[in-house]
């Protein structure tokens, strides 16, 4: 009787096993054809959308009309949006394909530049024309290639599952098409010249104005220490530690770090000029004893402590016993929007607790500001009538392309929200809305 029970207990067992074994095998199934799906569905919508791509570049050089070739514009950048997402969903992480990611985004780029500018005051130039013409010529191209690759993986039933193993394992698949396929496409836009791609990529070299603004001489680790010492509120050096940074840094700095029983600290601090450009202080934030608008002039005196000069509060706000503050360089009347500092202040004891001044360092300069050419009444005349504007200043800010432009910066209110809205000082042209927070910004604590 036992060994009875004993064989039907294994058999149940067996049966169980095996089925647990074949269900996990489905389980698997299904997730490899659900990965399968979604590759064979990107690769052919990537095929489709470059198709689409190619024929609206022809359908915009045939155009003679700027209300039409707009919209047709905004239409090409859609389709390099959608290109670019099609390859983020294929399995290529392993396989080289910047360039083509790289020739999608200049496209995308260079149409949505022109098609939100006014082609009636400043029509496509010949440039931009022969721009267009190399774009139509690229993307015939890559079109051709790609519908190569599709007919293959159509007509020998290829799977991208397998290419995916493939270049994960570093092995070579029994038929490596779609993998040849795709380094072709890569080798075809690595063919085309430099100069065609500069001719419509419009990126901003941030390296020409990266930490202009660094004045003095270089300093060296001890005074690099002491100066440390001094802004951690520590009595000794010796609890520092400091690393210099390697060949290559945007700009050469000192990192000092300290750790103790009340609070922990790290700063950065350049070699030219010994200038703290970011600080961290942690430790306990005690009951708050001191305003937020005490909190802002105690930010304000350690930034022209340190030479900043010339700085205006932008915004203000707390958290719990904290207050965080941002500053803006103002060169005569105007603010400089990209020349911003940030200040975070303990509310318990006026204490600096963290401190950042990249964006200042890397932009800062003396500008030759422009006249207006609207009043700032012409410009309040741009702003939604439903805006009930508190605050007006002239500034400079950075437009969607990274141009610098003089703006009318309007702070005001609308059906309970605060809204800043920037309009274009030389054109009335609507260049940024932004919505505060409520908690972003305090006014009434600045009065």
């Amino acid at each position: 009787m036992v060994r009875w029970i004993l064989i039907a207990a294994l058999t149940l067992g067996f049966i169980g096993t095996a089925f647990w074994g074949y269900k996990e095998h489905q389980d698997k199934n299904a997730v490899l054809i659900q990965a399968e799906n979604t590759y064979q569905r990107s690769f052919h919508n990537l095929t489709y959308h470059i198709d689409l791509l190619h024929d609206k570049i022809g359908t915009a050089l045939a155009m003679n009309s700027k209300d039409k070739l707009s919209p047709q514009m905004v239409e090409i950048w859609r389709l390099t949006s959608e290109a670019l997402s099609d390859v983020g969903q294929l399995p290529l992480s392993l396989l080289p394909f910047n360039k083509t990611e790289e020739f999608l985004a200049n496209i995308g780029e260079f149409t949505y530049r022109t098609a939100v500018r006014d082609l009636d005051k400043e029509p496509l130039s010949d440039k931009e024309i022969e721009t267009l013409e190399n774009l139509y010529d690229q993307s015939e191209e890559i079109k051709d290639e790609l519908r190569q690759v599709q007919h293959t993986v159509l007509d020998d039933n290829l799977r991208w599952m397998d290419v995916q193993l493939a270049l994960a394992t570093q092995d070579e698949p029994a038929d490596n098409t779609i993998i040849d396929g795709f380094k072709t496409v890569e080798n075809t836009v690595d063919e085309f010249t430099e100069s065609d791609v500069q001719s419509f990529s419009t990126t901003v070299d941030t390296k020409e104005h990266a930490y202009q603004h660094l004045s003095g001489d270089k300093i060296d680790k001890q005074q690099a220490l002491a100066d440390s010492q001094d802004i951690f509120q520590v009595d000794h050096s010796e609890q520092i530690d400091i690393a210099q940074s390697g060949k290559g840094a945007d700009v050469p700095i000192y990192s000092m770090s300290y750790q103790g029983d009340d609070k922990n600290a790290h700063m950065d601090m350049t070699v030219q000029g010994g200038h703290p450009i970011t600080l961290l202080v942690d430790r306990p934030i005690n009951e708050q004893k001191i305003s937020l608008h005490k909190g802002a002039e105690k930010a304000k005196a350690y930034l022209e402590k340190f030479g900043f000069n010339d700085m205006s509060l932008f915004a203000s706000s707390q958290y719990d016993n904290v207050g965080v503050y941002s500053f803006l360089y103002q060169q005569g009347d105007t603010r400089v929007h990209s020349d911003a500092v940030e200040v975070k202040v303990a509310l318990d004891n006026g204490d600096i607790l963290g401190f950042t001044a990249r964006n200042y360092f890397m932009n800062h300069k003396e500008r030759d500001i422009p006249k207006a050419d609207l009043s700032s009444e012409e410009a309040k005349e741009e702003v939604n009538d439903s805006v009930d504007i508190q605050e007006e200043y002239q500034a400079v800010i950075d437009n969607d392309f990274g141009e610098e432009v003089l703006v009318y910066e309007f702070i005001g209110t609308m059906g309970g929200d605060t809204y800043r809205i920037f309009i274009n000082a030389m054109d009335g042209s609507e260049e940024k809305v932004e919505k505060l927070n409520d908690s972003e910004t305090d006014y009434a604590s600045m009065t």
